[in-house]
């Protein structure tokens, strides 16, 4: 759940690449942006330099796992970090906890349940080295890389590993667990395609979720645990079709039309939520459950130009919630309902870096 190339490199991080620009095809016209303070105050900026990003909460709001990779830290791609919320909040001198081994690339972290030990998705145990993403632009599109070597992992606050959840061949990543405690959605592309699984907090039970061709992935549960939030590529002409195929087959992805669906956990109920064309991704359900707050580019001339928006799960009342800077994306509401955080390039001098950004939530 990527813009930045980390997942994402799936999960998703487009901030320093420019997307193509497609013709949308709206069904919903948003209401006019305005100010950030409506929705948004008191934000503050929690990481300094280099790419941030898919930073997601503890169970008591006060802690976040994040990856980074700062090369003030002596990273070469991206880690693993924990970091105090209120000791970061606009302290560039802050140093976060690592949790992950420093070792290949990581994506996707997430509390467990007990709040202390940390969930993400680690290439270490296919190389010691950064993998190498090779040409991540072709035909004038951006494409992600969809590492084989990728597994998800499990480690304690000190960074200790303490268990591997999957252990097949191909790409397991995207990983987060329901506020119930009891499962795990994530990723796989080890049925040939990439679609979202379940599996028990143990990973035990691993059950294949969707199944429309087309990459699923990014997603979160409603916190009831009973839904899931997604984006979803749904290629249908022949050349649509082909070229998704033949991407996928040399390990790649192209992130450029993507729409956000629902589906029950069991897999049934799947709805397709948005129309708007372009990339519309990173989506996370706003604490009622009616509504989803995700980030998209389709109101753009340009493709790289990212907004957080909000939409109610029946498709209307799209509203725009951001409009500084070029980049917003990776929203997800805390636990107890009062914060938001989402990562952005604001404030960064001009330059290309990608920081996390908490702000007390006004509905």
């Amino acid at each position: 759940m990527q813009l930045l190339s980390r997942n994402f490199i799936l999960c998703a991080l487009l901030s320093t690449h420019i997307l193509s620009a497609q013709k949308p095809e709206a069904t919903s016209t948003p209401k006019p942006a305005v100010e950030e303070k409506v929705h948004l105050k008191n934000i503050r900026q929690i990481t300094f330099g280099g790419d941030n990003a898919e930073a997601y909460w503890s169970p008591n709001s006060k802690f976040l796992t994040f990856q980074s990779n700062n090369p003030k830290w002596g990273l070469q791609c991206d880690q693993i970090f924990r970091i105090d919320v209120d000791k970061a909040a606009n302290n560039p001198t802050y140093r976060p906890k690592p949790i992950s081994t420093m070792k290949g690339r990581t994506t996707c972290s997430f509390f467990m349940p007990n709040g202390k030990d940390i969930l993400y998705a680690s290439t270490h145990e296919g190389g010691a080295s950064c993998p190498h993403t090779g040409n991540l632009r072709e035909g004038g599109k951006y494409l992600w890389p969809v590492f084989d070597t990728y597994d998800i992992f499990v480690a304690n606050k000190k960074g200790k590993l303490i268990k591997q959840l999957t252990n097949t061949k191909g790409y397991d990543a995207e990983a987060v667990v329901s506020p119930k405690g009891d499962k795990i959605v994530f990723t796989s592309d080890r049925s040939g395609d990439l679609e979202l699984w379940i599996m028990d907090t143990d990973g035990s039970n691993q059950k294949q979720i969707t199944t429309g061709l087309g990459y699923d992935g990014g997603a979160f549960f409603s916190a009831d645990g009973k839904q899931l939030v997604f984006r979803a590529s749904r290629p249908t002409t022949e050349a649509e079709i082909k070229e998704y195929k033949d991407y996928l087959a040399k390990g790649l992805v192209a992130p450029t039309n993507m729409e956000i669906y629902t589906v029950n956990v069991d897999g049934t109920n799947l709805k397709q939520i948005t129309k708007l064309g372009k990339a519309n991704w990173a989506p996370y359900f706003h604490p009622d459950g009616k509504k989803i707050i995700f980030s998209s580019n389709h109101h753009a001339t340009r493709g790289y130009d990212f907004q957080l928006y909000m939409i109610n799960t029946d498709g209307t009342g799209l509203t725009q919630i951001t409009t500084e800077s070029i980049f917003n994306a990776f929203a997800m509401f805390s636990p107890d309902g009062k914060k938001l955080v989402f990562c952005s390039n604001r404030d960064n001098g001009g330059g290309h870096d990608t920081n996390v950004f908490v702000a007390d939530w006004v509905d």
